[in-house]
């Protein structure tokens, strides 16, 4: 290695920078007065030997909780949040579900027996289902299908994990003598089927990807929608200018998501609670003064009887009354941004009394029209006398931030995704040091928008795009109920014959209606299907190549041991004879002078990193001392100074040590003088031990080793197919097409180390092959 010239903090010797305890000691102790010396150095190490208490800390690490909870002013602060974020979507239904459900004036008893059916859908499937039960359901305070699986695979063997991580896993597998009958039975089948933990897997991501194909055409219905309520008041505006208004106002609003969760929800609650709680009044003046009889629909006989009478048509008519809880699987999927109960708080509150009121009113209003066209624009010819230019206002404003709903969600299941080695790591920015989990992709903001956009010009009015919307939102219903089956059985352990009859109910209703919508798939619903099976595909082929990789890498993990044989070593470093291990070549080791730092993607103390192990097998040499560094992320915006770092030796190598970097979300780690800082580390963590002659020559070598040079190391890891000279097979062709474009994949995305601010000239990669 060259020895580069010293910057010009460093020419002014080591001593200066790093040999004083005392102005580092005096440096932490006025950032964090209360802390003592000896946890600054190392953290919650006692001792740089003491490597099971690093152990612990890991595990503690790895296996803490998520799961924020709040309560006082903060939890009616984030229900307010909510309300702006979530409820856009199912709060802006009232717009147009009677005018999707009739074609001609109802009767009487055809208007009740839809108001029957909303009120019983928004009671049943949102308020019970989701609010009661689907929310409890939560993994780690995570929603949405595929937070589901991810709690599954916690109770049940059904999923491949990354070695490197497997131990660090909060498994909760319950004893078989702890499962009822069913539980036994079932979790017995799926751990032993491939095929059923391949569709479980499937049908998870499925449900992610049909929300986000959501969040493609969610913002262009609700602003197209938005817009075209105009036309009330300006019947010349023509398609071009609705297309073009609508396509400016979304270049808008992903514009404002870098503001992220907190601030945008702040912002559109007041938008959305001013919208419910028009509709709150507009459902009681219409409800005192037209038809208070339709209140005869909170008898479910209204509801049977409705479809009895009509036959096909009062089935194909569901269609358009599931439209009244789109939106749905935003309270679920956001669930990560708020929590369980600042949901459940703005919808009981607010959401479902203002919706409920908004459909009855409209209903009583309709019953009484003379003209027989209010049903076409059930909200606007409903709203009191002198409201009207308000309502339009509103109602604009409301269409707009409906959007919100799905776009957070996306951000929410894309990092879910992300998280458990579905999709290739993209850029998230934490936008909230409060609230760990409200997250903004840039990636996906930029690609969401792209296809929102187009989707408004292709399709360029709400009728088009009606008949692709809703099959998602539907089918996403079905599978949350059949996943929280599993769950109750598996994770709750209920018995079976509780959860069925339940289950029996939900899947009922949700198939009802998933029935009557798929005959919209020839009319437009194929796209977001399509859209939704090319993502759900996207996350599994990824996902598939992950475990190939991670099974190729399992079998070259080296201990120390396995590589070098150490012959007589001392604190200073390797001697004359040390050598690789007679497998590698047997070549002697020599030692270069400088400091390497190494980084360590595992972080396992009982392993050598990759980029080290085919360091020295490439160069028979290795730096006089060397750094392992290695990055835990944690779920908090900040971890305090004095319990950032852990320091322990490398057992079996001298001169060579283990830095952990415990980091939040909001802590700049990767810095130019981040070199200086673990060097620090190290020099504290061993003047901790008693002074020894040992302990003196360490830090001494240390110290000198930094003086003369320092580099950062990184492993450049080259991934090939492996050749089968054999005859290939189907499922040979078919596994090496898979791996070739997960592969082409994965060059081109972005590398988790992409944010590294360090200095080109102190950094080498070490390149090597994989074979998978």
């Amino acid at each position: 290695m060259a020895n580069p010239d010293p910057d010009e903090s460093a020419s002014h010797g080591v001593s200066t920078q790093i040999n004083s305890n005392l102005a580092y000691q005096q440096h932490f102790e006025i950032a964090h007065p209360e802390s003592g010396i000896a946890s600054v150095s190392c953290g919650h190490l006692a001792s740089i030997n003491d490597e099971e208490k690093a152990k612990e800390i890991a595990n503690e690490d790895l296996q803490a909780s998520r799961k924020q909870t709040y309560s006082g002013v903060v939890l009616i602060w984030l229900s307010f949040q909510a309300t702006g974020v979530i409820y856009g979507d199912i709060g802006t239904s009232p717009l147009y579900v009677y005018s999707s459900t009739f074609s001609t004036q109802p009767s009487w008893s055809d208007l009740v027996g839809a108001l029957s059916i909303i009120i019983w859908a928004l009671t049943l499937i949102v308020t019970l289902k989701y609010c009661f039960i689907v929310l409890h359901a939560d993994d780690d305070g995570q929603g949405g299908t595929f937070a589901l699986y991810s709690l599954l695979t916690r109770y049940t063997h059904i999923a491949h994990r990354d070695p490197k991580e497997a131990a660090g896993i909060r498994m909760k597998r319950y004893n078989t003598n702890d499962l009822k009958l069913g539980g036994k039975s079932l979790r017995g089948f799926l751990e032993h089927s491939k095929i059923s933990q391949f569709i479980l897997q499937f049908v998870g991501v499925l449900g992610v990807s049909m929300v986000m194909a959501d969040g493609v055409l969610t913002p262009a219905q609700s602003v197209l929608g938005a817009i075209q309520g105009i036309k009330v008041a300006n019947p010349n505006l023509g398609t071009s200018a609705i297309v073009g208004i609508s396509c400016a106002i979304l270049v808008v609003l992903f514009l404002i998501q870098p503001f992220g969760t907190a601030k945008i929800g702040t912002t559109f609650a007041p938008i959305v609670t001013i919208w419910l709680l028009f509709n709150f009044c507009a459902g009681i003046y219409n409800l005192s003064v037209h038809d208070y009889t339709v209140l005869k629909a909170f008898s479910p006989h209204f509801a049977f009887e409705y479809l009895i009478r009509n036959g096909s048509e009062g089935w194909k008519s569901l269609g358009g009354l599931l439209l009244a809880f789109t939106g749905v699987e935003a309270l679920f999927a956001d669930l990560g941004a708020f929590s369980k109960r600042a949901v459940q708080i703005s919808w009981l509150c607010l959401a479902y009394p203002c919706l409920l009121l908004a459909y009855i009113g409209q209903a009583a209003y309709i019953s009484t029209d003379k003209t027989q066209t209010a049903y076409q624009n059930p909200f606007f010819n409903t709203v009191p006398p002198g409201s009207f230019y308000f309502s339009i206002v509103i109602a604009v404003l409301a269409a707009i931030v409906a959007s919100q709903a799905m776009i957070t969600s996306t951000f929410q299941l894309l990092t879910q995704i992300m998280r458990l080695s579905y999709f290739p790591h993209i850029k998230v920015v934490h936008t909230s040091r409060y609230f760990h989990d409200q997250v903004y992709m840039p990636m996906a903001n930029w690609l969401l928008m792209i296809g929102t956009i187009v989707v408004t010009a292709v399709y360029n009015n709400t009728t088009s795009l009606g008949n692709a919307y809703g099959v998602c939102v539907i089918s996403v219903t079905f599978i949350t109920t059949c996943m929280v089956a599993l769950v109750a059985i598996l994770v709750w352990r209920l018995p079976t014959y509780v959860v069925l009859p339940i289950w029996l109910v939900f899947a009922t209703l949700d198939g009802a209606f998933l029935s009557s919508v798929f005959e919209k798939v020839p009319d437009g619903a194929w796209f977001t299907l399509m859209l939704a099976f090319i993502l759900a595909s996207i996350f599994t082929l990824w996902r598939f190549g992950k475990e190939t990789q991670w099974r190729a890498e399992s079998k070259d993990l080296l201990a120390p041991f396995s590589l070098l044989d150490p012959g007589q070593t001392s604190v200073l470093g390797c001697s004359s004879s040390t050598a690789l291990k007679p497998a590698f070549g047997g070549l002697p080791i020599s030692t270069v002078p400088g400091l390497g730092i190494f980084f360590d993607k595992a972080g396992d103390p009982t392993s050598l990193p990759p980029c080290f192990a085919e360091f020295v097998k490439k160069f028979a040499a290795r730096p006089a001392v060397v750094i392992f560094f290695h990055m835990r992320p944690l779920s908090k915006p900040s971890i305090p100074l004095n319990e950032r770092y852990i320091v322990t030796r490398m057992a079996g190598l001298a001169g060579c040590y283990n830095v952990t970097l415990r980091h939040g979300y909001a802590d700049d780690v990767l810095h130019p003088d981040m070199a200086r800082e673990l060097v620090s580390q190290v020099e504290l963590a061993i003047s901790r031990v008693q002074s020894t002659n040992n302990s003196n020559a360490e830090l001494q070598n240390l110290r000198s080793a930094y003086s003369a040079q320092m580099v950062y190391i990184l492993g450049k890891e080259v991934m090939k197919i492996r050749s089968i000279r054999s005859r290939i097979s189907p499922w040979g062709f078919i596994r090496h097409l898979l791996l070739w474009v997960f592969l082409w994949i994965r060059e081109n995305s972005r590398a988790k180390l992409a944010d590294l601010d360090i200095d080109a000239d102190k950094l080498i990669e070490v390149g090597f092959v994989k074979e998978i």
